[in-house]
């Protein structure tokens, strides 16, 4: 069985680079001459670099052409320059580099984790930068891709968590850009062509609206070089309009669905926290207490451990570039699921309403800055974290102040915010599943 070479050398180096955990990751930022903000962080003790380029090109770009954002990223390594799909993997796996593509709500991104010895890097980097700056958008791949997509869609007709999922952000945010589903829809997917993807790429696929992160053993000037090497071959462009502001649900909402199964599907939420707000730590450190921590949370002793309804329970912020959604999820058997919103809402009101104890809050801190250096020990964590810092525009610092936010917190100010941000009379629930009458006994 042949051995990957970037897995070997992963491995063969991997007790030293466990060492970047120890240290806080210094940031460097400059801009392109192109106008493209560039990212770095210079590593040591693996030959080997992660590179993102990211585009404000997420499915919130999309308009009314649902799935848009999704397929052009999907079609960008499928045929670049002079090479198809096969040959384009074919120069990756001879060096030892793995390639990827994707989108989030707000971010569209194209990543490259190669070695940096200059043989192997120079080639990498150059099929990245084809597949980046002359991607070929041909009719048969768009036609297959597209009938995977439709196929993919198809199959969440079937997937009672998928239904709800797709129901929830439409209850959330309406016809903003974050209401759908980043896939699309199959009415939209099925009247898409491939010039609805060059005119995607065109507009958004600029160096204006570009960001490249550089995480690894390349220097400075290394560094300057390949992010201009990348960018270089790009159209100027330019930044498109900031996303509109989310605008809050007036009253709460319950929507059931309908579903063939034994087991509902129950989202609760209302739009929470962005990046850059000012509430976050506190927000996060109570959702921690009241969802987010797993075993070890208020919802999970409540509906679990205290009454067994379900299998377990969490709720969730996901801060996006606008409101992100808060989120309150189970699963639990049809007959239970008056019980289990019932229990979900007293837990989530008597929360708002007292705030956390203080042994409570400083489990909860222990547990979040305890665990906090394991989240980027590597290189493409950390890369990631840079990424996010970089598209948001957070602070360069976020990663070496982030123990002391999370100490800043309060039992009081977790209390306060939560009564500010989360209204349980503006509360949008879901359900999908069986009647109660039908579930298994």
């Amino acid at each position: 069985m042949r051995i990957h070479l970037l897995s070997f050398m992963l491995f063969t180096w991997f007790a030293a680079f466990c060492n970047l955990a120890q240290a806080a990751a210094k940031i460097e930022h400059w801009q392109t001459p192109q106008g493209s903000r560039v990212y770095y962080v210079h590593t040591e003790g693996l030959p080997m670099v992660d590179i993102q380029v990211a585009f404000d090109a997420g499915s919130a770009r999309d308009g009314s052409q649902f799935g848009l954002s999704a397929l052009t990223s999907a079609l960008l390594d499928t045929g670049a320059g002079q090479w198809n799909a096969d040959e384009i993997a074919q120069r990756f796996e001879s060096v030892g580099a793995q390639f990827g593509a994707g989108i989030s709500s707000d971010m569209a991104s194209v990543s490259l984790r190669s070695l940096t010895d200059k043989p192997l890097f120079d080639k990498a980097l150059e099929t990245m930068q084809v597949i980046l700056t002359q991607p070929k958008f041909n009719e048969a791949d768009f036609q297959r891709e597209k009938n995977r997509t439709l196929a993919g869609l198809k199959q969440q007709e079937e997937s009672p968590g998928d239904l709800a999922g797709i129901a929830f952000y439409k209850a959330l945010y309406g016809d903003h850009p974050y209401g759908h589903p980043s896939s699309g829809l199959i009415p939209t997917v099925s009247v898409l062509t491939v010039s609805d993807l060059r005119n995607f790429y065109q507009k958004y696929y600029v160096a204006a609206n570009a960001m490249v992160v550089i995480v690894g053993d390349l220097t400075k000037p290394q560094a300057e070089q390949t992010a201009e090497k990348l960018i270089g071959g790009l159209a100027a462009g330019q930044k498109p309009e900031p996303l509109p502001e989310v605008l809050m649900p007036v009253k709460a909402g319950m929507q059931h669905i309908e579903f063939p199964s034994s087991q509902t599907h129950v989202l609760v939420g209302m739009p929470g926290s962005y990046r850059k707000d000012p509430d976050y730590f506190t927000l996060y450190v109570g959702n921690h207490i009241l969802g987010g921590g797993a075993l070890v949370s208020k919802l999970f002793d409540e509906v679990r451990e205290k009454r067994g309804l379900a299998y377990s329970a969490s709720s969730s912020f996901a801060p996006l570039f606008r409101s992100g959604p808060f989120a309150i999820s189970l699963q639990t058997r049809n007959d239970q699921t008056g019980q289990a919103l019932d229990v979900v809402n007293k837990t989530l009101a008597d929360f708002i309403a007292k705030g956390p104890t203080e042994a409570e809050l400083t489990a909860a801190k222990q547990n979040i800055t305890g665990g906090f250096a394991m989240r980027f020990d590597t290189n493409k964590k950390l890369a990631s974290y840079v990424s996010m810092i970089g598209f948001y525009e957070m602070p360069l610092d976020y990663l070496d102040t982030f123990q002391q936010n999370i100490d800043k917190v309060t039992a009081a100010s977790v209390k306060d915010a939560f009564k500010r941000r989360i209204d349980p009379q503006l509360m949008q629930t879901i359900t999908v599943g069986g009647s109660a009458n039908k579930s298994e006994k």
